[in-house]
């Protein structure tokens, strides 16, 4: 609710403070007194286009502050919060625009600098205006499927339709998702296959690498000592024939000495006997010997090319670890990372067929709510026509026709509200084809199509409502017209606050609060001055604007009678 406006050098306006209240506020005066001012200034504060005609001659500038006291569910705090500008819902809302005379212009929320097209973002929340010059909120189509949702009491359709979407969209997403990965897996699929298929086949082992590097080491060395027990083998070949052939010599000498008849002492039958003897030892420790060399090549023993076997072994698994840019010690664990991905591969399909099929059962879940939402606003625009066409007769607009119109769009351009595009239309003439609100020549009329439109919706919608602003809804009627004006408008102040500018003493009648507009001064002194009229005020006032200059006792009590309806 809009609970003040301050107006500072504005046209004809030097200073001016006013209090608003709730309901019908009516604001009457003669031509030219500067009615219009009123709205320009409130305008100016909401974000409206201006330009430097609007600063008061002399002055440096114009300053306009509108103050609001929305309801703490109203959307203007979303605004406020998405803007990032600071604000407390229990303290006023305040809407300031300072113009230059040179035209530029600064706008403050709360004290706090931004630009003019978040006043207008706020504005727009917090107010409509229907009158001669503009009407904001009906002409913009975009403003006509949420009236008509709210009339048809279809939110919770909406609600179902926007759950079906977000799920339908997270379903294409992850499909979406699905389908890149299968595609960046599957150009590594040959490519993995192939590399596993080298793994596998050399079946790499953890430390295997060391270990044989280690056997290779030792079989290098094994080889080595091997051609020298070779060597010893050959050294000892025939030494046993050769020990066995000089003892047999031995023995020969020791026979012919002794029947040679050698010295009786004997010694040298003694010596030939000790000589055998030692080579009877070197005999047996020949043969003890050539059994240690054979034993020790036994402790050599391997497997016939176990070196080259190894070797190959080891130069394969180095080669294959380069080839992968890796070391010889991660095969194994490269060999369990291929296979998982390749594993990934069968998986990602399996999961993508699983995600299309979600992904179809989504969208037909949101075709299906979709298509009863479009219905369902179908049968609402023919109920809200209806309504609108019983509205416009009492107001002069029985020649206008009205109808909802609900297109059911194509699959690409759907929404999470839906996929129709939903329009008021109107036909001003017998014969005349549908079109946009726009063609509606003339202002008063539109003023009266909006109030016929908002009478219809009056008490259906929810929640907090803007302030609605009707300039000269009135205009070129009069009488039962007026009144039936009069009337809707007194209506449409039971569920939310409205301002009128009315020649029309039957709409002033049914206000609540009265602000009388007039021009004093002359000259570069002329101002416009507001007064708030009192109800004594009030009835001169209302007389005044049936009589004309010369009020009567009988206009007096004609608008009494008026006031008291």
């Amino acid at each position: 609710m809009l609970i003040g406006l301050q107006i500072r050098d504005v046209v004809l306006i030097e200073a001016l403070d006013l209090s608003i209240g709730p309901g019908l506020t009516a604001l009457t005066g003669e031509t030219g007194a500067g009615k219009s001012i009123i709205l320009d200034a409130l305008g100016l504060s909401t974000g409206a286009r201006a330009d430097a005609g609007l600063v008061r001659r002399g002055a440096t500038q114009a300053v306009a502050t509108a103050v609001f006291a929305p309801a703490p569910d109203h959307r203007v705090w979303a605004l406020l919060e998405e803007k990032g500008l600071a604000y407390a819902r229990d303290e006023d809302l305040v809407l300031r625009r300072n113009l230059s005379a040179d035209g530029r212009s600064r706008a403050f929320v709360n004290d706090q600098a931004t630009g003019v097209g978040v006043l207008k973002e706020l504005g727009e929340a917090l107010l409509e205006v229907h009158g001669q010059h503009e009407t904001v909120g009906l002409l913009d189509a975009r403003t006509h499927r949420p009236l008509l949702d709210v009339y048809g009491g279809l939110e919770p359709r909406v609600a179902a339709t926007a759950e079906a979407w977000r799920v339908w969209r997270a379903a294409r997403e992850a499909v979406a998702a699905l389908q890149a990965e299968v595609a960046r897996t599957a150009a590594e699929t040959e490519d993995l296959t192939y590399r596993l298929s080298e793994l596998d086949r050399l079946d790499p082992r953890s430390g295997e690498e060391t270990a044989l590097a280690e056997e290779r080491a030792v079989l290098g060395a094994s080889e080595k000592a091997l051609s020298d027990i070779a060597a010893a083998r050959a050294a000892l070949d025939g030494l046993g024939s050769k020990v066995i052939g000089a003892i047999r010599a031995l023995e020969r000498a020791r026979e012919r000495a002794v029947s040679a008849g050698a010295a009786s002492d004997g010694s040298a039958a003694t010596r030939l006997i000790a000589a055998s003897e030692a080579l009877n030892r070197v005999l047996i420790e020949a043969d003890e010997a050539q059994s240690a060399v054979e034993g020790a090549a036994l402790a050599f023993d391997f497997e016939p090319n176990r070196l080259e076997k190894t070797e190959e072994r080891l130069f394969d698994l180095r080669g294959l670890a380069r080839k992968l840019g890796a070391t010889v010690e991660s095969l194994p664990q490269l060999r369990v990372q291929f296979a998982a991905r390749l594993r990934a591969v069968e998986t990602s399909e399996v999961a993508l067929k699983a995600a299309q099929a979600e992904l179809a059962s989504a969208r037909a879940a949101y075709l299906t709510a979709a298509e009863a939402l479009a219905v369902a606003r179908q049968a609402a625009g023919t109920r809200l026509a209806g309504a609108v066409m019983a509205e416009l007769a009492p107001l002069k607009l029985d020649k206008a026709r009205f109808r909802v119109a609900v297109e059911v769009l194509t699959e690409d351009r759907a929404g999470p509200l839906g996929m129709d595009r939903t329009a008021f239309e109107i036909a001003t003439n017998p014969g005349a084809p549908f079109g946009d609100l726009g063609a509606i020549a003339s202002g008063g009329e539109l003023a009266r199509f909006a109030l016929a439109l908002k009478a219809s919706l009056a008490g259906r919608a929810s929640g907090p409502q803007p302030l609605m602003i009707f300039d000269e809804v009135d205009q070129g009627v009069g009488g039962a017209v007026a009144d039936a004006v009069g009337l809707r408008l007194k209506r449409l102040a039971e569920n939310a606050q409205v301002l009128v500018v009315t020649h029309s003493p039957q709409v002033a009648a049914r206000a609540e609060a009265h602000w009388r507009i007039a021009k004093a001064g002359e000259g570069e002194r002329l101002r416009t001055a507001v007064e708030v009229l009192t109800p004594a005020d009030r009835e001169e006032e209302i007389a005044r604007m049936l009589a004309g200059a010369q009020i009567t006792d009988a206009a007096r009590a004609a608008a009494r009678a008026l006031m008291e309806a």
